[in-house]
């Protein structure tokens, strides 16, 4: 009995390593692109002149908080944008995100998505899904969307049918989310801003950033897009930001979402940093090698589970826009016992059994696996996946590869030991 564990701790060891080995040129490109992005992160701060005294806050109402403005200024360099709001008072990305959709956003407005149905977690804010609780429907904005292709890109044919209607703003969602689909680059949402501005000048391009900060050398505000968000306990808070979220574009857009986080009036000049700064500025610091550490987990999820004969997306050394990688299991059993190996090979919590449960914002139970210092944080090595068809796998995060070979090792071995072969 011992001499099969064995055996099959061997082979499975076997596998992961030959998967480092064939993405060894991925995992050195993503390495090498850590030099730019640290440099421009390392350029924003002295600029900025960053000292320790900007690493206390002030209390009560966070008027005057000389640390959390800088960090505002220093934000908004890295992003390529005219300005940004750094908040710990944003509990999510999709916090974030709903302040920008609620701060533009007037009755009578029309918001259009060109990238197919947002994340789950949005549907309620929009009011596709649920009622009563004051979604963008409740307040007479009218909201449409642009199916995706059969490829699963976006419809840039089907672009100028759909903007005919007066819209105030288009929603472009960068990462692929729960959806079988391309992330996009930063590329084609420069195109998609091109095409946006080209046939309504005034509408406000939107871009849901999550998962896609520091991927690339521009982020979407460098190419067109007005307004950004994302969250700090994925890419720009480096495995350390304990939680909050951010906004970045236009200064005006950015003061009109930060006036539904606080008050208008209040907007941007209110909120306590709780002697937290340093953290964030640490986070960022640490954040362009995280996100390659996070490249280089996926690449290896993408190999191992590819060579099983998986349908994985993006595939192994494929161009990348996000940390996401995505494998179509097939099979809620083989779901649930991948995720329970990640979580057994987590830091923290790694003797509990992930099972499937509701979670507030999504439609479908949930199962994570998510062994985290900071609960929920996706910018360390994690798995979660709706339960539902066609049972996909959703990967992300990681601050050290070996971590990730250590968990695709269990994994391989708890699916053969469900039967699966491996």
């Amino acid at each position: 009995m011992a001499d099969a564990a064995e055996a099959l701790a061997r082979r499975a060891a076997e596998r992961v390593a030959a998967a480092v080995a064939s993405t060894a040129a991925a995992a050195a490109h993503h390495t090498s692109q850590v030099q730019q992005r640290l440099a421009r992160v390392l350029e924003a701060f002295a600029a900025e002149r960053l000292g320790s005294q900007h690493f206390a806050s002030v209390s009560g109402y966070g008027h005057g908080d000389q640390g959390r403005e800088l960090l505002d200024r220093v934000f908004a360099r890295v992003l390529q944008a005219e300005a940004a709001a750094v908040r710990l008072q944003f509990v999510s990305g999709t916090h974030a995100i709903a302040a920008a959709l609620f701060g533009v956003l007037r009755p009578g407005d029309r918001l259009l998505a060109l990238t197919g149905r947002p994340y789950d977690t949005l549907e309620e804010v929009i009011g596709i899904r649920g009622s009563g609780q004051g979604s963008l429907a409740e307040f007479g904005i009218a909201y449409a969307e642009l199916a995706l292709t059969a490829a699963g890109s976006v419809d840039f044919d089907g672009l100028e049918d759909a903007l005919a209607i007066p819209t105030r703003m288009v929603l472009i969602q960068r990462s692929c989310g729960y959806s079988w689909r391309p992330s996009l680059s930063v590329a084609q949402i420069g195109l998609l801003c091109e095409r946006v501005k080209a046939l309504q000048p005034g509408c406000v391009v939107f871009v849901d950033n999550c998962y896609g900060e520091l991927v690339e050398a521009q982020e979407p505000t460098a190419v067109g897009a007005d307004l950004i968000a994302g969250s700090l306990i994925k890419n720009l808070g480096g495995t350390i930001a304990p939680t909050g979220g951010y906004v970045a574009g236009r200064a005006e857009l950015v003061e009109q979402a930060c006036c539904r986080l606080t008050a208008p009036g209040i907007g941007g000049e209110g909120g306590t940093s709780f002697d937290l700064n340093r953290l964030l500025a640490q986070g960022l610091f640490l954040a362009p090698q995280m996100v390659a550490e996070a490249l280089i987990c996926s690449e290896l999820v993408a190999a191992v589970f590819s060579d099983l004969g998986y349908a994985v997306q993006p595939l192994p050394g494929a161009p990348r826009s996000d940390v996401i990688q995505a494998v179509r299991l097939g099979d809620p059993e083989r779901l649930k016992t991948v995720c329970r190996a990640f979580q057994a090979a987590s830091p923290v919590g790694a003797y509990l059994d992930p099972v499937p449960a509701p979670m507030p914002g999504y439609a479908s139970a949930l199962v994570m696996a998510g062994g985290t210092f900071i609960d929920g944080s996706t910018s360390e090595f994690s798995a979660d996946a709706p339960l539902r068809e066609p049972y996909v796998l959703f990967a992300q995060g990681g601050t050290h590869r070996a971590h990730a070979q250590i968990a695709l090792e269990r994994a391989l071995v708890a699916l053969a030991q469900a039967g699966h072969q491996v």
